[in-house]
């Protein structure tokens, strides 16, 4: 029973260092966030906080996975119209979360090595996006033709990510740039909600000449 008390105990404790650290990442900055400041905030000693994490790249990785736990990344949803809906909520809010917008995209770049921490981290977290995208948005049903999405599923949800990764770089240096906007607007021309009604064919046609 003691042990179990530590591990929950232990557990809880890991918790509320990356509540915290996700925290002052959020208002500070990732280049401002130091384990020196997370620790203090948590009241522990650096060295403490590198022993739930192992490494600062270690308990930046499992705050962005924190991160996504609070915002839901594109749950499943039961329409497309749901499913976009979601998915520019949490673009919106990350507006509101500079600090972490940085860290996600300095993050990505480091990932490349895959014996980075956040390797399996950012494969994991694609493979979820496509898996979203192709729940909400790919149906078979055939009076629903007209509405189906412009590009294969997977092909879809790997523009939509490519969109929203770089303009979270052009954000980070023009804070005017619109990004739920411009996500709202390229999920529309991918799978558009509204079909334009025909126009007549009597209406299309030219009037003859008297």
């Amino acid at each position: 029973m003691a042990r179990r008390g530590s591990y929950a105990k232990g557990v809880a404790r890991r918790e509320e260092i990356l509540e915290s650290a996700l925290d002052v990442i959020g208002r500070k900055g990732y280049q401002n966030a130091s384990l020196k400041q997370i620790a203090e905030l948590v009241g522990v000693t650096p060295a403490a906080l590198l022993h739930y994490f192992g490494s600062k790249e270690e308990l930046f990785t499992e705050v962005l996975r924190k991160r996504d736990e609070h915002d839901g990344m594109l749950p499943h949803a039961p329409n497309p119209a749901d499913a976009k809906s979601a998915f520019i909520d949490v673009i919106r809010h990350n507006t509101e979360v500079p600090g972490v917008v940085e860290l996600f995209s300095r993050l990505s770049v480091d990932a490349v090595d895959p014996a980075h921490p956040a390797h399996q981290y950012f494969l994991e977290r694609s493979e979820r996006l496509r898996e979203s995208i192709t729940h909400s948005f790919a149906h078979d049903d055939a009076q629903d033709a007209a509405h189906r999405a412009a590009l294969d599923p997977d092909t879809m949800a790997r523009v939509i990510q490519a969109v929203a990764d770089g303009l979270q770089l052009q954000w980070m240096i023009d804070r005017s740039v619109d990004m739920p906007g411009i996500i709202a607007a390229l999920m529309d021309v991918l799978y558009p909600t509204t079909v334009q009604p025909e126009t007549p064919r009597a209406e299309r046609e030219e009037p003859s000449s008297p």
